[in-house]
């Protein structure tokens, strides 16, 4: 064992390029009194500890929204979220090589990649009665990995020889291994170890989304993408599995799917595992809020960090969908109201138990916990005050917190409070400040998406009909929320986009489907690159260089 885990050194040099790694060795003399189930589940914890680290918001995230229509994240202020440039530049597709975002989201992937293949061989001699089981996980999520890789970078690493570098698959060959190994896996993966954990349900989610793409994989700069047949009729085939399995259910409350106690939701079919006090890394509840916005009475530290807001473009799409009816009151997924006060006072008194702030998109005047001096005003009945909130700890206790659509790269665009903010993902119940304990499971694979590959695959194959029925299940299904979702009268390729917009904003979704369906050389709010090598982010420079012992073995991607 312990050669082969010191092979694994070598491994990371050639995949992961200059990440420096913090696994454990494991050796015989320091697995001493563990048994053979520790051991293995020790091998196999960290391919999934990588997950959360992925959707941090300023790693996959970041690329996958920031760079779109949906999220546009300007210099606040003239002070916060500069970064040299980095967020203004991936909005506007001028990334490069040294972009710290494409760099940390490369590394990760990359290591988890190295964890797999680590797992995988490790596993194999394993006495313990899981390990095919766990080799069956392992070769699954290194799939993942993987397929996430190709999405960013068009690059999948084909690792299987422990004692040889990986070698660099792109196109079609990609997708060919991606599935091949997606295929090992699935015979023998579980059906019942919940959302957190790679199942069959999760490795056909997985490749329906493989076989949705597989017309941008395999000619990523076509003027024109060519959806094979085939590939659409695999994603009805992996859709239906889903489907017919009867596991998995459309949730009546939109937002519970986002809730800390998403945990035993039904409609997750894949989502990285975020449980209380496991691993704390979701921070996407507190990206776009409000610095003024406290959403817990318990701690006064725990407050947003006015990042990301949506773009104008992105709000128009819903209001000129349902014009003139505000989307508020035609679309349950838009916005939940939690916080009301007395339209005279504009202020009104809370118990702490019951307090939540307002979730989806939002707009205007915001209200909520009044701190002042650090401390939360009371009323006299003991409860908390809610009120009109101020941009006071901006060092502007004039200003109010009032969001309005325009948000650019303009000094009048880019205040504390300018751009539609999203709070989609609950903000946790312990965070004390706001940047930890990240409870609620992040969404890979959830059964709403399963029904809009379906419809997408059924339309591009000529099936209007079928395509309308998928969509229109998912728009009434949130039967426990008002209002109800209304039926469309009828589908085509914009209202599907449209509606994945609707369904799945600020799920790490939009730049994948933008690219799928044609529009990532549209233009938008402070965006008008047109160039199509964009579709693709660049190979990290550090990447390259750490590889240059082997001339060749990584080549950057066009026009970086």
């Amino acid at each position: 064992m312990k050669n082969k885990l010191i092979a694994f050194a070598t491994i990371a040099l050639l995949i992961g390029s200059c990440t420096k790694l913090e696994e454990t060795v494991l050796d015989e003399s320091s697995v001493t009194g563990l048994t053979d189930k520790q051991i293995a589940d020790g091998t196999l914890a960290p391919v999934y500890a990588g997950l959360p680290l992925l959707f941090q918001h300023t790693t996959y995230f970041a690329l996958q929204e920031i760079s779109t229509d949906e999220a546009i994240l300007p210099y606040r202020g003239g002070t916060d979220w500069g970064d040299n440039g980095i967020f203004i530049s991936l909005h506007k597709h001028e990334t490069g090589t040294t972009d710290p975002n494409v760099r940390n989201t490369w590394t990760i992937l990359t290591q988890c990649i190295s964890r797999s293949v680590t797992a995988i061989n490790s596993l194999k001699n394993s006495k313990d009665a899981n390990a095919q089981l766990y080799i069956a996980e392992a070769t699954a999520l290194y799939a993942y990995y993987n397929m996430v890789t190709l999405d960013l970078f068009n690059v999948v690493f084909n690792k299987e020889d422990l004692g040889q570098p990986s070698i660099i698959l792109r196109g079609e060959e990609g997708v060919e291994y991606i599935k091949k190994k997606f295929l090992e896996a699935e015979p023998i993966l579980s059906t019942a170890t919940g959302p957190g954990r790679m199942t069959k349900g999760a490795v056909w989610g997985l490749l329906a989304r493989l076989h949705l793409n597989a017309a941008v994989y395999r000619d990523r700069y076509a003027a024109s993408l060519t959806f094979k047949p085939e590939d659409m009729d695999m994603v009805i085939d992996y859709t239906n599995r889903i489907v017919n399995a009867n596991q998995y259910s459309l949730s009546p409350d939109y937002w519970s799917i986002f809730n800390d106690n998403n945990n035993t939701n039904k409609e997750l079919v894949f989502a990285a595992d975020q449980r209380a006090e496991l691993n704390g890394h979701n921070r996407l509840a507190y990206f776009s809020l409000s610095g003024d916005q406290f959403p817990l009475p318990a701690f006064t530290g725990a407050n947003g960090t006015d990042g990301p807001a949506i773009t104008p473009d992105y709000f128009r799409t819903w209001a000129n969908a349902y014009a003139p009816q505000d989307p508020t009151e035609a679309d349950p997924r838009f916005h939940k109201q939690n916080v009301f006060v007395d339209p005279v006072t504009q202020e009104a008194c809370v118990d702490a138990a019951s307090y939540r702030v307002n979730r989806g998109i939002l707009r205007g005047q915001q209200y909520g916990l009044q701190r002042v001096g650090g401390v939360f005003q009371k009323c006299l009945d003991g409860k908390f005050k809610i009120g009109k909130l101020y941009n006071a700890t901006r060092s502007k206790p004039t200003l109010l917190v009032d969001h309005v659509e325009q948000v650019d790269y303009t000094t009048a665009g880019s205040n504390y409070s300018t751009g539609y903010r999203v709070l989609k993902y609950e903000f946790s119940q312990k965070s004390v400040s706001g940047r930890n304990f990240g409870e609620a499971d992040i969404s890979i694979v959830r059964l709403a998406d399963v029904y809009l590959m379906r419809a997408e695959a059924k339309l591009r194959k000529g099936d209007n009909a079928g395509a309308l029925t998928d969509v229109n299940k998912v728009r009434t299904s949130r039967t426990a929320m008002t209002p109800v979702g209304k039926t469309l009268a009828s589908i085509n390729l914009d209202l599907l986009y449209r509606e994945r917009g609707f369904e799945l904003y600020w799920e790490s979704l939009r730049r994948t489907d933008m690219v799928r369906f044609g529009k990532y050389e549209d233009s938008w709010t402070e965006k008008n690159n047109t160039d199509k090598n964009k579709r693709i982010f660049p190979i990290p420079q550090t990447a390259i260089d750490g590889a240059s012992n082997l001339p060749g073995y990584l080549k950057q991607n066009p026009s970086y």
